[in-house]
């Protein structure tokens, strides 16, 4: 590791704590009995406080610094992102028009559904930026799941980032925190599909249009009125 790498692993645990809207136990830390209330060891069987309790203090201690790590990284990503979008709408600004090749080498907006690129003009881009800016927001104000597939997407290209930072610095993350994280903020996600060849399944569905993207799910879904203009 060098000591660039120090840097930005010192950097990102000390963002851990600003993570405010995610526990670290959501996170995937294995809460120890010892730091439990007496309410939340009633939680758990007899035999799941014993094996937390049996843990090595070198394993626990390993675990939680991999979790704030993590807590860290989703913390700078979310900063990340959002430059990179910016980025990416200076860049359409000066284009006539947006090619699937444009948007393959963007700084963002490669994470999301390749076969809708042409689509992801200018005017689009402003309302993801929005949608992207609500959702890393509630990473401090407390996690909701997504309203939106324009939300959904967000957190996979902020994923996208932080991967990216991963493999650039070799970060010392959980194991599998990629599908950890994503089981907590991408529970019943409707927008996987969109990544297929052919976005209908093969059952004749016509996929959403982007437009559709910035609609609720429901009415108790909250959108930014921007992004719903």
């Amino acid at each position: 590791m060098s000591a660039d790498d120090e840097d930005i692993t010192d950097e990102l645990l000390a963002d851990a704590g600003k993570l405010t809207g995610l526990s670290l136990e959501l996170l995937g830390l294995d809460p120890h009995p010892d730091d439990m209330t007496a309410e939340q060891r009633l939680l758990f069987d007899p035999e799941d406080l014993a094996e937390m309790s049996a843990a090595a203090s070198e394993d626990r201690e390993k675990a939680l610094r991999q979790t704030r790590l993590l807590a860290g990284l989703l913390w700078n990503s979310s900063s990340v992102l959002l430059d990179q979008l910016f980025r990416d709408l200076e860049t359409l600004g000066q284009l006539e028009t947006v090619t699937p090749a444009n948007i393959a080498g963007s700084s963002a907006l490669f994470s999301l559904p390749p076969q809708f690129a042409a689509d992801y003009d200018v005017k689009f881009t402003r309302k993801f930026i929005v949608v992207a800016s609500d959702v890393t927001a509630s990473l401090v104000r407390g996690w909701t799941a997504p309203g939106c597939l324009a939300a959904e997407l967000a957190v996979r290209a902020l994923l996208d980032q932080a991967q990216i930072t991963e493999d650039i610095y070799e970060l010392d993350l959980p194991d599998a925190w990629r599908a950890a994280v994503e089981e907590v903020l991408l529970e019943d996600a409707d927008s996987e599909w969109l990544y297929a060849d052919d976005a209908d399944g093969g059952a004749g569905t016509v996929p959403p249009g982007v437009g559709q993207w910035f609609e609720s799910f429901t009415p108790a879904d909250t959108v930014p009125p921007y992004a719903r203009s």
